[in-house]
Formats: structure tokens, sequence, C-alpha cells
């Protein structure tokens, strides 16, 4: 029986990670095989980088191995509730947890229910090769507004202003949903940075007690386990040169269940207050939210709309200062895996270190856009 933290921590982990990394990379196989017969292919030219014709689909896998392995647990908890031999298999140090996870998964359902929408949403998208991008942002916010108001998730930013703190939690989803989706523009890149999220954003969840029962939250963390377990099983298909890409299905989702799962978390432990713990979800996004930022001001700065895609992100930026694509992607990952560690030190320190923390990717960052600098003044001539 698995009794101390650690061990029953690393047998969370196998079981949210490895089932659905199997699952995707699976169900992905017969995605490739049929793609071309579904429409679900991206063709060169235009802003892609690509050269040749490759399935798009890769986010239908990543949906299966996220929803069969929540569907496999659900059936778990409530065997394991209703018979008495299955129970004593459970390892003791989370036990207290099935009562918890039983009652909360009408929500979790009506959370996947809602991903399900944005991903049908993207599979469109992608057969279509553009749908209306207003009636797509009209989606994602009532697909947004759904989760704060219907559910009741949001942010805990200590702002006493229901309708402010709620109004932000809507904008913080679409705008997860959008980076996410932008991002996605290299092999690789998209899925490896949202695992390495994902990664960063659980162990916060593992090591930062719900200030109510003083106990890791292992329902967040369990989620996006599974959300990066489902990446590691897409990345295998579409690791350099890629076999198939994510489409707009699988980086709505992605980007939904991301920022929702932050919404539910709570950063500050009850042992003493560390309001500046809420600023951790925001450095480990630094990277997909910078590289928004910066694609929306250059298009909107060189008088093009914000909706019509480029060559303008983060990564193509990389490219043209003399990176190669791969050594792109992984500059990326090694930004994005800095800026995790700080998220994680960030809630477990005092105030003059939180704010070390945050100079360090605040210098970070400020690193890359001088690096860039010179690259954007020759893009904008």
């Amino acid at each position: 029986m698995l009794t101390s933290p650690s061990s029953w921590m690393i047998w969370l982990i196998v079981a949210t990670v490895v089932p659905p990394l199997l699952i995707t990379l699976v169900s992905i196989y017969p995605v490739r095989r049929f793609a071309y017969q579904l429409g679900l292919v991206a063709h060169p030219g235009g802003h892609s980088t690509h050269v040749n014709a490759t399935p798009l689909g890769g986010g239908i896998g990543i949906w299966l191995g996220i929803l069969i392995t929540f569907a496999a647990a659900t059936l778990a908890i409530y065997l394991a509730q209703h018979d008495p031999s299955l129970r004593s298999r459970v390892p003791a140090p989370l036990l207290p947890y099935l009562e918890g996870a039983s009652s909360r998964m009408g929500q979790l359902w009506s959370l996947l229910a809602a991903g399900s929408v944005l991903v049908i949403l993207g599979v469109t998208d992608d057969r279509r090769g553009g749908v209306n991008p207003f009636f797509r942002l009209l989606v994602e916010f009532a697909v947004a507004a759904y989760v704060v108001y219907g559910l009741g998730f949001g942010l805990t930013a200590f702002i006493e202003i229901a309708w402010l703190t709620n109004l932000l939690s809507v904008i913080w989803i679409v705008g997860l949903i959008n980076s996410f989706n932008m991002l996605d523009n290299m092999d690789g890149l998209s899925g490896g940075v949202a695992a390495i999220i994902a990664a960063s954003m659980a162990i916060v969840m593992l090591t930062t007690p719900d200030p109510e029962t003083n106990c890791p939250q292992v329902l967040v963390a369990a989620l996006l386990l599974v959300v990066c377990g489902a990446l590691l099983g897409f990345l295998w298909h579409n690791r350099p040169p890629a076999k198939i890409f994510m489409g707009d299905g699988g980086s709505y989702l992605v980007g939904f269940l991301v920022a929702v799962a932050m919404l539910m978390a709570t950063f500050a432990g009850n042992d003493q207050p560390r309001p500046h713990a809420m600023l951790a979800p925001l450095c480990a996004m630094a990277v997909p939210l910078y590289d928004m930022i910066t694609v929306l001001w250059i298009r909107i700065r060189q008088g093009r709309s914000p909706f019509i895609g480029d060559r303008s992100h983060f990564s193509h930026r990389l490219v043209e200062l003399g990176l190669s694509r791969t050594q792109a992607v992984l500059t990326i990952y090694l930004v994005t895996g800095t800026c995790g560690l700080a998220s994680i030190l960030l809630t477990h320190v005092g105030v003059w270190q939180a704010m070390m923390v945050i100079g360090i990717v605040g210098c970070m960052l400020l690193l890359v856009i001088i690096l860039e600098s010179t690259q954007w003044q020759h893009n904008d001539e």
C-alpha cells in the first residue's frame, strides 16, 4: 500500500499521464489514415511554412485521450465507492479524495462537454478552411460565459467586485484559447509548450494546499496531468517532420482546459498569505501570451487584419534571426520551462522573493524583445 506523499503522488502521475498518452498515440493513427477522406488536410501555401500536404485532426486524438481517460476514471470512482474490495485497493492517501471527486463529476463532465463544443468548432474550421472569425469568437465567448456563470469557475484575484472578476475570467478563457491556437505554427511547438505548462501547473497544484482542506488540489492536478499525457501522445506524431497537425480543434480544447484548470485552482495556501501566488498562471503562460500580444501588435501596426494568419509569430521571428525551425522550437521550450519553474517557485516564497522571481521572468522576456527588435524594424520597412 502506498502511504508516503511521494509514493502516492507518483502513482497519481502515472495513472493520469500514461492512459491518455497511449489512447491519444493509438487513436491518431486512424485519424491520419482517413484525414484526406474527411477533408482534414493542411495544404502548403499562404502563411503556412510546411511544404507537403499534411493531415489535420490531431486534436481529435487528444480529445479522445482526455475523454476516454475521464470516462474510465468516473467508472472507477463509482465502483470504488460501491465495492469495498475495490475500495481497499485504493492508496490510503487518495481515499479522502474519492468523495470530493465523485461530487464534482457533474461539473467535470459539463466542462468536457463545453470543450467538445470547441473541438467541433475547430474541426469544422479545419475542414472548411476558415469559419467566420466573428462567429468563432462568439462561440468561444459563449462557452467561456457558460463555464464562468453556469459552472461557477472564476478568478480569485482578491477583487471584491463580482462582475469584474467574472468578466476577467471570460476574457482569460477566450485569450488562452486563441493564444494556443496562434502558437500552433511549427512542428511540435504548441503541443510541447502546452505540455510544459500543464506539467508545471500540475506540480503547483500538488504542492499548494487548498486553504479549506489543507490538502493538495488533486482534482485540478489530475485534469492538467491528463491533458499533459494526451499532448505527449500527440507529440509522437507531431515531432519533426510532423505526420499530423493539431488543428484548431486540438488547440481550442487544450487552451480551454488549461485556462479553466487555472480558474479552478487556488494559488495561496492557508499557512501564510501569499497574494502574489495568483500571478503563477501568468508566469506559466508568459510565452503563449507574449506570442499572441506581439503578433496582434505587429499586425495592427502594419495595418493588417488581426484575424488573418501570417508569419509574424515568435517562432517565425526566431527563424528569421537565423535559427533553424527545430532550434526555434527548442528555444521556446526552454523559455517556457523557465517560466514554468518560476510559477512553481512563486507559490512557495514570500513577497520579496516573489518580486525577484517575477523580475527574472520579466528580464527574460525583455531580453527576447531586445534580440527581436532588429527584425521587427526590418519587417516594418
